[in-house]
C-alpha cells in the first residue's frame, strides 16, 4: 500500500485508485493448499501475459501496429489493469461506487452478465478475455462487505435467469470473511513474499516503460502513462475532451518509482541464540540481528541508496 501512496494512488481518486495483484489462481478447488506454488498466479507476468494463447494475440497486435502520425506508440493492451470503471465494477454493491457505475452506464446498471457476480468468472475473464486485464483493489484483502449486497440493489438477471445478489465465492471460502482471510493469508505467504518484487517491477518499476516493458509484454495505450501528453497544449476542444475522458475513465499507469529491479523480500530464519530464562541480561545484549538491502535507484534521481548493515558495537 505504501508504494501505491508514493506513486500517487488514492482512495479519493477512482482514476488513480490503489492497485493490488491477483495472487491466487485456483478458484475451483474445495480446499486450497497455500504451501503449493501451483496455487499462486505468476507474479512475474502482467495479467495479459498469463495465458499463452491470449498473449500471442497481444504480441501480434503490438508487432503489426503502426500509427501513420507517429503519435500513438505500439501497445499490447488497449484496456488497463486499473480504472474508474474497474473500481466501480468490483465495488458496485457499495456507495458511492454503485452511483459511479450507473453514471458510467448512461444512468442504469450494466447488463447483469457483465457485472461482478463471481470471483471465479472474473478471474477467468481477466486471464482469457481480449479486453480484460484487471488487477484487484485493496478491498479484496480486508473488506468482506463489498462482496455482499447489503443495500438490496436490483442488479438484474443474467441470461440464464440467475438474479444477481451477493458475489459467488470460490468453493474454498464458505463466507466473505473466510475469502478475505485466505486471500490476505496468500498475499502474506512466503511464496508471494518471495515473488512480489517481480510484480512491483511491472507496476511501479523498471518494467513499466521502455524496452524492458516491451520485453515483459507490459505496454499499455500511450495515454495511460504519466506525462504522455501536455493537455494544456491541446487547442481543439473535442480532442481535449476525448483525451481527458480517456485519462479519467479508462485507466492511468502509476508514477514510475524505480529504475532498477526491486529487491526481493528475504525470508529470514530466526535461530534461538539464547534462552530468555537462563541467559544473563548482559549476555543477551550482545546478540543483534543483521539486516542488509540491495542498492535502490529511484526514478528521477541519480542518487543511490547504499546498503546498510547493523551489527554488534
Amino acid at each position: 500500500m505504501s508504494l501505491n501512496t508514493v506513486a500517487g494512488r488514492s482512495y479519493n481518486d477512482l482514476s488513480q485508485y490503489p492497485v493490488f495483484p491477483w495472487v491466487i489462481r485456483d478458484y475451483t478447488s474445495k480446499w486450497l493448499d497455500l504451501q503449493n506454488p501451483k496455487t499462486y498466479r505468476d507474479l512475474s507476468r502482467p495479467m495479459g501475459a498469463l495465458s499463452e494463447k491470449r498473449l500471442r494475440q497481444f504480441i501480434e497486435r503490438y508487432e503489426s501496429f503502426e500509427d501513420p502520425t507517429g503519435r500513438i506508440k505500439k501497445f499490447h493492451y488497449g484496456t488497463h489493469y486499473s480504472s474508474a470503471a474497474s473500481v466501480a465494477y468490483y465495488l458496485i454493491r457499495m456507495e458511492p461506487f454503485a452511483s459511479v457505475h450507473i453514471s458510467l452506464q448512461s444512468g442504469k446498471f450494466d447488463h447483469a452478465d457483465r457485472q461482478f457476480h463471481s470471483i471465479a468468472d472474473t478471474w477467468n475473464s481477466c486471464t482469457t478475455s481480449s479486453g480484460d486485464v484487471k488487477e484487484l483493489t485493496p478491498e479484496f484483502f480486508y473488506m468482506p462487505e463489498f462482496l455482499i449486497n447489503h443495500n438490496g440493489l436490483n442488479l438484474g438477471r443474467k441470461q440464464d435467469g440467475t438474479r444477481l445478489n451477493d458475489v459467488k465465492l470460490p468453493p474454498w471460502a464458505a463466507t466473505p470473511e473466510e475469502f478475505i482471510r485466505i486471500n490476505r493469508q496468500a498475499l502474506e505467504s512466503e511464496h508471494v513474499s518471495a515473488n512480489l518484487h517481480k510484480w512491483i517491477d511491472l507496476i511501479f518499476g523498471f518494467k513499466q516503460r521502455g524496452a524492458e516493458a516491451a520485453k515483459a509484454h507490459n505496454v499499455f495505450y500511450y495515454l495511460t502513462y504519466e506525462g504522455a501528453v501536455n493537455i494544456d497544449a491541446v487547442q481543439d476542444p473535442l480532442e481535449r475532451a476525448s483525451i481527458e475522458s480517456q485519462i479519467n475513465y479508462f485507466g492511468q499507469t502509476p508514477t514510475q518509482l524505480f529504475a532498477l529491479p526491486h529487491p526481493p523480500r528475504h525470508a529470514r530464519t530466526v535461530q534461538q541464540l539464547y534462552s530468555p530464562l537462563t541467559t544473563p541480561a548482559s549476555k543477551v545484549q550482545q546478540f543483534v540481528l543483521q539486516a542488509s538491502s540491495r542498492d535502490i535507484a529511484f526514478v528521477g534521481s541519480a542518487q543511490r541508496v547504499p546498503s546498510v548493515q547493523h551489527g554488534a558495537a
